[in-house]
């Protein structure tokens, strides 16, 4: 059987050291000799590019939003979008339709149309025959827009939790509804979908964990070790918080307990302060962003559990 046409993976910005699940999906997809190429609506800011994987990756992505913002880019896109006026009045009516309340939700989703008229126009010219989206919130608006013009079938990744905080301001039912498939990474997501999306649609809600590499696992150790690890970005809804806490009650019985923290983000000073407010100032270590793992054969602890401060990769030493 062969491998199916060339398809575009689209998020708000990609690749980012805070999305790695999305980059290792695109790794696999292509490791089983599926085309995909991605795009992105905004420029990551290089500080956010880990490793020579995550730089390779900004180079090869489209970037939406400065692409739309060209004014000569941007007219052939429209005068693309117009050889097919029906698709593209049906696309412009359904950003209206789907707009949050108000002047600004029009206005945004009138620059949604714009940026998935440039996609569209990507696709056209690369041969997508399948768009998939991660993050339905703005993104996910250019992907349904953008199938809409091009005539393509879509589908999208499922997250959460906060797009279910605003389900209608995002248009998460129509997005469903309109979708080819639905890939929820929890069953908590696919119940929460279901809330907010038609019964004759439930079928198309299925749950795809995120996935990781299992051999970067498979030297797995078999004793117990003092040494936590948490790796995430550093923001209030991955409640390192609560952590912190059950690391400071467990270390009233096991003392030597301590935390090594991968990853980055907006509360990262609160995060440091409560640390030191809670006398773990010297039992957790944060190392920001590292590059993805780097493995060698070797059965000796990872360097960064014995010997700080940690690599810029990890590795087994």
């Amino acid at each position: 059987m062969s491998a199916p046409g060339p398809v575009m993976w689209l998020t708000g910005e990609y690749p980012r050291a805070t999305d790695t699940f999305i980059q290792r999906e695109v790794a696999a997809l292509r490791a089983l000799g599926v085309t995909v190429e991605t795009a992105s609506v905004r420029r990551t800011d290089p500080s956010h590019h880990v490793g020579p994987e995550q730089r390779a990756e900004a180079a090869a992505t489209f970037h939406l939003l400065e692409t739309a913002l060209h004014p000569w880019r941007m007219t052939c896109a429209k005068l693309s979008a117009l050889r097919h006026p029906h698709r593209f009045a049906r696309a412009l009516a359904l950003a209206w339709r789907t707009a949050p309340k108000g002047l600004r939700g029009r206005i945004y989703n009138l620059v949604y149309f714009g940026e998935a008229l440039v996609l569209a126009h990507r696709m056209k010219a690369r041969g997508i025959t399948h768009l998939h989206n991660h993050i339905a919130k703005s993104s996910g608006t250019v992907a349904m827009l953008a199938a809409e013009i091009a005539d393509l079938p879509h589908s999208f990744t499922l997250h959460g939790p906060d797009i279910f905080f605003a389900p209608e301001h995002w248009a998460l039912g129509e997005k469903i509804a309109r979708a080819s498939f639905v890939a929820c990474i929890s069953d908590f997501a696919r119940s929460q979908a279901m809330l907010f999306s038609d019964p004759a649609h439930w079928h198309k809600l299925h749950v795809v964990h995120c996935g990781v590499d299992p051999a970067l696992y498979a030297k797995a150790r078999s004793t117990p070790d003092d040494r936590l690890l948490f790796v995430g970005r550093l923001s209030a809804v991955k409640g390192v918080a609560v952590l912190l806490h059950a690391l400071a009650q467990a270390r009233k019985t096991r003392p030597a307990l301590g935390l090594d923290l991968i990853g980055d983000g907006e509360a990262r000073g609160a995060l440091e302060a409560l640390a030191r407010d809670l006398g773990l100032a010297d039992a957790v270590r944060f190392h920001g962003y590292q590059a993805r793992p780097r493995w060698r054969g070797c059965s000796r602890k990872p360097a960064f559990w014995c010997c700080p401060p940690l690599p810029k990769a990890y590795r087994w030493c």
